[in-house]
C-alpha cells in the first residue's frame, strides 16, 4: 500500500485513484478565492478529494460536497474525508453530473469547483489507460459541465474551474451560452520563458470587467517563485 502524502493538515491516500495528486488540482484549490459568505461548495470530479479538502481547510463554508463518478476514487475521496479534521462538513456523492444535476436542482451552491478532464473527443479512441479514461472530456464535455452548473449555481455564486490555455476562448464561449461571465483569468507559466499553459477562472452570472494577471510557477527547477510559494504555503510540508 502507497503512503499517504502529507500535507500541513491532512493527508491524502491515493493508490486507488487513476488520477494522483497533480499541480492542477493544487493551484485551482489554493487559488479559489473565497469569501467568508460562502457556505456551501461543490466539488465536480474530486478524485482523490483534495481540492474539497484544501476548500475546507481554507474556509467555514458548513457544506462541502463533492462529486466522482468512479468507484475506487469515489471510496478513496470518502477514506480521506472522514480522516481529515473536517469529516463533518465534507461529503462524498458517487453519480455522473447529469444524474446529480436532475436530482439536486434544488440545491443551490455559493461556489463551485472543478479541474475537469482534458481530454477532446477525437482522442477517445486513444484511451488506453484508467489514468487517461479519467482525463477524457468526452465523460464530462464542457457543454455539460457549464449547463449543468448553471442550475446549481446561487444567484451571487462563483464557478471556479483550471483549464488548458487553448481550451479558453471555447470554454468562455460555452459558459456565457449558458450565461455565466468570466470575472478573474489567471494564466499560469512552468517557467518565465515556457508557454502559458492553464488557464485558472472564475465565472459568475453578473458579467464585469475581467480581472487578469499571470501566475509563473519555478524560477528554475524545482526553485519555486515567490508568488507560488505564498499560494501554496498553508499546504505543502516543505514550504
Amino acid at each position: 500500500m502507497e503512503t499517504p502524502f502529507r500535507f500541513k493538515e491532512f493527508s491524502i491516500s491515493q493508490d486507488k485513484c487513476a488520477m494522483k495528486i497533480g499541480t492542477d488540482a493544487v493551484l485551482i484549490g489554493a487559488w479559489t478565492p473565497i469569501s467568508s459568505e460562502v457556505n456551501s461548495i461543490l466539488d465536480i470530479g474530486t478524485g482523490t478529494g483534495i481540492i474539497a479538502l484544501m476548500l475546507a481547510q481554507r474556509s467555514f463554508a458548513e457544506t462541502i460536497d463533492a462529486l466522482e463518478i468512479d468507484e475506487d476514487a469515489y471510496e478513496q475521496a470518502v477514506d480521506n474525508f472522514e480522516n481529515s479534521p473536517w469529516g463533518d462538513r465534507l461529503f462524498c456523492y458517487h453519480a455522473a453530473f447529469d444524474e446529480f444535476v436532475e436530482e439536486m436542482q434544488e440545491e443551490k451552491y455559493d461556489l463551485i469547483v472543478s479541474n475537469p478532464p482534458f481530454f477532446t473527443n477525437n482522442s477517445a479512441s486513444e484511451i488506453t489507460t484508467s489514468r487517461e479514461t479519467a482525463r477524457l472530456q468526452a465523460s464530462l464535455p464542457f457543454e455539460e459541465l457549464l449547463h449543468g452548473v448553471s442550475q446549481l449555481l446561487s444567484e451571487n455564486g462563483i464557478l471556479s474551474i483550471v483549464i488548458p490555455k487553448e481550451e479558453e476562448t471555447t470554454v468562455v464561449e460555452i459558459a456565457a451560452a449558458n450565461n455565466l461571465y468570466p470575472n478573474k483569468i489567471t494564466e499560469v507559466k512552468g517557467t518565465k520563458t515556457a508557454k502559458v499553459k492553464r488557464s485558472l477562472i472564475t465565472f459568475q452570472f453578473l458579467q464585469k470587467e475581467i480581472e487578469k494577471d499571470l501566475l509563473i510557477l519555478e524560477e528554475s527547477r524545482h526553485n519555486y517563485t515567490p508568488e507560488y510559494k505564498k499560494m501554496v504555503a498553508p499546504f505543502y510540508l516543505k514550504l
